[in-house]
């Protein structure tokens, strides 16, 4: 069970790039996520991400230990939980964006484009806090440069957003 939950239902043995393939599968469970949330209250689409995001950052930490183990490596590439964590905090300003406006949230792609980019931009450049949880070489090191990465990368989509406003207003 764990090597499922860490490998993200096997998505990390994927090669080459697994961190990209892990991203890439997090975008269809943020529709999905978004959408049934939005069911059960109009903003419970970015809550229930947010909610998601949370239990498989504590999924992360429970299984990680034991892939890394296994492969004898701290942060083993078949380990692609965190980025599907990352991914999900990235998302959460498009989901907000979406349910705020009572948008399909597929109609915002652009949001989902920066969103990835952005994040997988900070993930491999790691700079500042990110290299530094990095370097821990344990669990909460693995899931908290996502974690942080996300963030990130969820601040350049606002500002991406909030720039591409200004413009079509102009």
């Amino acid at each position: 069970m764990k090597k499922i939950v860490a490998s993200f239902l096997y998505v990390g043995y994927l090669r080459p790039a697994s961190g990209t393939w892990g991203s890439l599968a997090a975008l269809p469970f943020v529709w999905a996520l978004h959408v049934l949330g939005g069911l059960m209250h109009p903003l419970g689409g970015p809550l229930l991400l947010a909610l998601a995001a949370l239990a498989a950052f504590i999924a992360g930490l429970w299984a990680t230990p034991a892939v890394a183990a296994e492969t004898g490596r701290e942060d083993p590439s078949e380990v692609v939980i965190d980025e599907v964590v990352g991914m999900w905090i990235a998302m959460v300003p498009v989901s907000v964006g979406a349910a705020m406006m009572n948008a399909e949230i597929l109609a915002l792609y652009p949001g989902w484009i920066a969103a990835f980019f952005a994040f997988r931009l900070f993930d491999i450049w790691k700079p500042g806090p990110i290299g530094w949880a990095d370097r821990r070489g344990d669990a909460m090191g693995v899931m908290l440069d996502d974690v942080l990465a996300g963030i990130l990368a969820g601040v350049v989509t606002i500002a991406l957003a909030a720039l591409s406003h200004l413009w079509l207003m102009a």
